[in-house]
């Protein structure tokens, strides 16, 4: 059995969609469960639609990922099969235009756009086949000196292949079986332009993955419809024996199940649909991505992995080797999963939980600096840890813990209304004189003198706690009381309850 060889092959159009990102990530799966290499090739043959930028966004979007590459661009070293931008490969893909040419499969065909207009409007469902072809200008209907002749008048033309009609081509898909389609429903398509000496993706697609030895052939649901024009590439130019295999992905689909996801379906609902910031080129128009939205990569490698494939088990939580050692073809989904932007929150609060405070107080560390709050590391991540639970994203600590490192100066006025009584002032002034002779201040040792305290004077301990708390944070909220004012201290807690005294009367 030959090597395994995949290749994530995008076009330099924009941005890399999340779906896009997940048919890199199920190749780079597939690849390493079976040992084999992982390519990345630039299919830019579409010239009027190349952005600047998008390429150098490909590899970085994948970097941050995790998700390495073995050849091609963006590897470490340059691959035996380079170059691997299709713009580069002009000389290579015309050789195979004119086997194809020479051996009768293909033809040149002169028709422009205006002519080619005036026939769709001429013959309904116009579609240039077999049943058509006779009636266009073509090096089927000219004589060869003609066709000489204009191509000598620099008159632009284009390649198309000639399909043969009523032909039942079957198509093997690993993930959904034998697929057949005649032949009657294909078009003669168009394999190469005169206009940019390119070939279409169709005539590149192939020639590229037969050359860099491309062993299975893993995309997105949508080309499952060229499949058939592949294989009949593949047997023309002679090359049956070494067709790679076949994978059509099932589409990743908007929430609610109806349609394939779009970048507007992001901005609609709130979630990133890329994986780093864009800033359109042209426009200026900035984009939504995962990383900066605080996303970790693993969360949304994990996260991705489990749209449109099951591992079998009630496992949720993967690490990448994980991923890879289970992943399978046959356990991909035929039909699309729907994109639960939710459920991405919460593996990200999974992996947030599963990192080490340690390394979340640094992450959360530059959001203080940002803030022009400097704290002590050890300090800090005690915080983290006690607050890290309510968070999904580390930019929400902020949220969680700010009372922490500014005192409050107003204080939530329902709870206020509900929970500061008459007596309340008297009470907290008297759990300052017992606070002030405390001396070991942490959580346990303060809460069994304080509630032994409250229990001594049948002090309503809700009553107690609930406007203690309102002192020390300024609202209902946040972690264990005594947890919180450990990392206070005394004198903090005690300035915080004669501030709160103060201002609420």
């Amino acid at each position: 059995m030959k090597k395994v060889r995949v290749r994530f092959a995008p076009s330099p159009t924009g941005p890399l969609h999340i779906g896009g990102v997940r048919t890199a990530l199920y190749n780079y799966l597939f690849a390493k469960k079976h040992g084999g290499d992982m390519l990345l090739r630039i299919e830019d043959t579409d010239s009027a639609r190349f952005v600047p930028g998008a390429e150098e966004y490909i590899v970085e979007s994948l970097s941050w990922l995790g998700i390495g590459i073995d050849e091609g661009i963006g590897a470490p070293t340059v691959g035996k099969h380079a170059p691997y931008r299709q713009s580069e490969r002009k000389v290579i893909y015309r050789k195979y235009v004119d086997q194809l040419l020479e051996a009768g499969l293909a033809y040149i065909a002169f028709d422009t756009p205006i002519e080619l207009d005036a026939k769709r409007n001429e013959i309904a469902n116009f579609q240039y086949d077999a049943s058509t072809r006779n009636l266009m200008s073509n090096s089927l209907t000219l004589s060869a000196d003609e066709v000489k002749a204009r191509i000598a008048n620099r008159e632009q033309y284009v390649v198309r292949i000639k399909i043969e009609p009523n032909e039942e081509i079957k198509v093997h898909d690993l993930i959904r079986g034998e697929v057949v389609i005649n032949s009657s429903v294909i078009d003669d398509k168009v394999l190469f332009k005169s206009s940019d000496e390119l070939p279409t993706y169709h005539m590149a697609n192939v020639v590229d993955d037969y050359l860099m030895e491309i062993s299975h052939v893993i995309r997105g649901e949508e080309w499952l419809p060229s499949a058939p024009l592949h294989v009949l590439l593949y047997r023309y130019l002679g090359w049956t024996d070494a067709m790679p295999e076949f994978a059509h992905l099932p589409l990743l689909l908007r929430p609610d199940g109806n349609g394939k996801l779009s970048k507007r379906d992001g901005d609609r609902l709130g979630f990133p649909v890329f994986p780093i910031n864009w800033k359109d080129p042209k426009t200026g128009e900035k984009s939504s991505s995962y990383r900066e939205a605080g996303y970790f990569p693993e969360a949304v490698v994990n996260f991705l992995s489990l749209l449109g494939w099951n591992p079998g088990t009630e496992q949720e939580i993967f690490s990448m080797q994980e991923l890879i050692d289970l992943f399978s073809l046959e356990r991909v989904s035929k039909s699309g999963a729907k994109f639960d932007y939710e459920k991405g929150k919460w593996f990200n609060h999974k992996y947030l939980q599963l990192k080490s405070n340690e390394e979340i107080a640094d992450l959360f560390q530059k959001i203080l600096v940002e803030k022009e709050i400097f704290e002590d590391s050890d300090k800090l991540t005690k915080i983290v840890s006690l607050v890290k639970e309510r968070a999904n994203f580390v930019n929400e600590l902020w949220d969680q813990s700010s009372f922490f490192f500014v005192a409050p100066t107003q204080y939530d006025a329902k709870t206020i209304q509900k929970r500061w009584k008459s007596e309340t002032p008297a009470q907290l002034t008297e759990l300052i004189e017992n606070l002030a002779g405390i001396e070991n201040f942490s959580a346990e040792n303060t809460e069994s003198i304080v509630k032994e305290w409250i229990t001594n004077k049948e002090y309503n301990l809700g009553g107690i706690m609930n406007a203690f708390r309102l002192s020390m944070v300024g609202e209902p909220k946040g972690p264990h009381m005594f947890d919180i004012i450990e990392v206070l201290g005394k004198e903090e807690t005690i300035s915080r309850l004669k501030s709160a005294i103060e201002r609420i009367n």
